[in-house]
């Protein structure tokens, strides 16, 4: 088969490689139907988060089922399933109280962790272990290439806004100023996410430093606000001087999750989905002065897929441009190449 191979630093490569086969009894092979590059690509492709070569890229995959284990029973050769970023045994403690991107037993597919990690889904099959309690199949409400966003993207950004914004009480809503940090997929859904959750009621800001990222923003209902354009005190101005209920930063940069923090108000909540590879500094006194809620990690997909999936079936229409450009998988170095400039909003693989 076909695949995207990482060989280091700003070098992908489409080589042969093995078809996969079945390793173990619960274990599922995948014809894949649809593969994109997503944010979290760029952390190993520019050398920020340090991999092992030899990995096959990419965590965002839709596909078909072409062998399975024989302990896989509620799935059947030919269906078409999505693939959360991680995987999920479904019976350790993580994930049965909902927390499955922290399950005991589970990897990461051809992402960041290389010592969590097993071949990606930028490839024309791919080997998803656990497989009965991993895979969901796939809706029929949601057209093909969107389907990808569910892999990831969209969960990571419902994740990121309705750990603070789900349970808001109805009266309260109008008097709420959010802000995301970093208007990319994750961002765009978080935004997206935010917005419904609140009923359009909130008052809600995006941060960014690209113009075109800036403007899809806006154009879900956003205040846009250029990184560059100050925007503690344009936020600020807005909310009689206390700053922001509430920041979603998914932007995964110790400046970004600082910025964050000068932009909450006192006793308000950030939730971090970014990536981080670097040392955050907090002085210890600062978070006790201005009593922040933070929250951070990793967005349990399988988990949260059935709640992110009725909100997305929702928002999916106003998301199509996210998944607009497309790519033969043999041009997929020059994808990654066009991608690290941050001037498209996503690139889907053609398999």
């Amino acid at each position: 088969m076909r695949a995207v191979v990482f060989n280091g630093p700003f070098e992908v490569e489409v080589v042969d490689k093995p078809v996969p086969k079945i390793l173990e009894t619960t274990d599922a092979i995948l014809k894949v139907s649809a593969t994109a590059l997503c944010g979290s690509d760029l952390h190993y492709y520019r050398g920020h988060q340090k991999s092992t070569p030899g990995f096959i890229c990419g965590h965002e995959t839709v596909g078909h089922i072409t062998a399975l284990g024989s302990s896989v029973t509620n799935f059947c050769i030919g269906d078409h399933v999505v693939i959360p970023f991680s995987t999920a045994c479904g019976s350790c403690f993580f994930c049965s109280r909902g927390q499955s991107s922290r399950c005991s037993n589970g990897v990461l597919f051809g992402c960041i962790t290389p010592s969590a990690t097993i071949d990606g889904g930028q490839a024309e099959y791919i080997r998803v272990p656990h497989a009965a309690s991993s895979l969901v199949k796939a809706p029929s409400s949601i057209p093909e290439d969107m389907l990808v966003l569910m892999a990831d993207v969209f969960p990571t950004g419902y994740f990121a806004a309705s750990r603070f914004l789900k349970d808001v009480p109805e009266a309260q809503k109008e008097d709420i100023t959010a802000v995301v940090l970093g208007c990319g997929p994750v961002g765009i859904c978080a935004i997206a996410s935010a917005i419904h959750l609140t009923g359009g009621k909130a008052q809600i800001f995006a941060v960014d430093s690209i113009p075109e990222r800036l403007n899809a923003a806006e154009k879900l209902g956003t205040i846009p606000i250029a990184l560059s354009d100050d925007p503690i005190a344009k936020i600020k101005a807005t909310s009689s001087g206390r700053g922001a209920d509430v920041v979603m930063e998914v932007v995964g940069h110790a400046d970004a999750l600082e910025l964050a923090f000068e932009l909450i108000r006192p006793f308000g909540k950030i939730s971090s989905v970014g990536v981080h590879n670097e040392q955050i500094s907090f002085s210890g006194f600062a978070l006790y002065s201005k009593n922040v809620t933070m929250v951070f990690g990793r967005c349990p997909v399988r988990s949260l897929f059935d709640e992110a999936l009725a909100v997305y079936e929702v928002l999916e229409e106003k998301l199509r441009f996210l998944c607009e450009l497309k790519m033969p998988l043999e041009q997929a170095p020059e994808a990654y190449r066009l991608f690290e400039k941050q001037k498209l909003h996503k690139i889907l693989f053609s398999v």
